[in-house]
């Protein structure tokens, strides 16, 4: 933003605050008042002296421009050039600007404007203004922490209150799906393993009082090769060993998703839900 300063006499406000003084000389001059540049210029078409406080790490010359023409209508161009008449980007900061000489041009007028040299500070100014900055840093920090924490502690815990509204419905039906489940998955083994004694039973009557070991030895054999070939075939389809745990797992997940759409039971919503009260 530039401050424009009117020097009428009276307190106005256009794009800024305006207070007057009085500068005689019909010429741009440019001064620093409490650390920010002063440029003072004649309007135009009101042949009024007016100030324009400029914040130069802000303040680029096509704003400066652009304000100029806004404070007066009665210019219609304006330009900035370098000393030797080279014209000037809008897009270059203020500060830049005023490092140097520069030309100013209103309504194909050349004014030269002369900047005075800002004495450079020295390395203990500046590290004394960096320790000063680091302090200002430190105590607002210190100030607000405590009360940032207690404001993000409060909206954590309204957000794990709702977290768990949202999954106590949800764990209720969870709990009814697992339950079925497992006893599901449970009855599958407790079925594979009546199902193996049963042919055992089978071949050791076969053995014993039907027929002879003789007759009975190659059809234990090929029975147990079928066996071989059911795991096998297992392995191709589900990429798993056969093992008790596995296959039990397999199908309590199996028929945990069954029972979850028959029953409209979201299992991506309510893993969303934990993921999220778990963060």
């Amino acid at each position: 933003q530039i401050l424009c300063v009117k020097l009428c006499g009276n307190l106005k406000y256009n794009q800024s605050h305006l207070y007057s003084t009085v500068v005689p000389p019909d010429e741009i001059t440019v001064n620093y008042r409490h650390g920010l540049p002063l440029i003072t210029l004649t309007l135009p078409s009101r042949q009024e002296r007016c100030q324009f406080v400029v914040k130069p790490m802000l303040s680029t010359v096509g704003s400066f421009l652009q304000d100029l023409q806004n404070e007066d209508r009665g210019v219609k161009t304006a330009a900035v050039l370098t000393a030797d008449g080279h014209e000037i980007p809008a897009s270059t900061l203020m500060e830049i600007l005023l490092m140097n000489d520069f030309k100013l041009v209103i309504n194909k007028i050349t004014y030269d404007v002369q900047c005075p040299k800002k004495e450079k500070r020295s390395m203990e100014h500046t590290t004394e203004m960096e320790n000063v900055k680091s302090l200002v840093h430190r105590l607002f920090t210190a100030l607000h922490l405590e009360e940032f924490q207690k404001k993000r502690e409060h909206h954590l815990l309204e957000k794990i209150d709702h977290l768990k509204g949202q999954l106590q419905p949800l764990e209720q039906i969870k709990a009814g799906i697992e339950a079925r489940s497992e006893a599901k998955a449970s009855g599958l083994l407790w079925a594979g393993l009546a199902l193996l004694s049963v042919q055992g039973g089978t071949l050791a009557w076969l053995t014993w009082w039907v027929y002879s070991w003789d007759i009975m030895e190659p059809v234990t054999y090929f029975i147990t090769f079928a066996n071989s070939m059911v795991f096998f075939a297992y392995f191709i389809v589900t990429r798993q060993d056969y093992t008790y745990s596995a296959v039990k797992s397999r199908q309590f997940l199996h028929f945990f998703h069954k029972k979850s759409q028959q029953q409209h039971f979201d299992v991506v919503q309510y893993n969303k839900l934990k993921e999220d009260l778990a963060e």
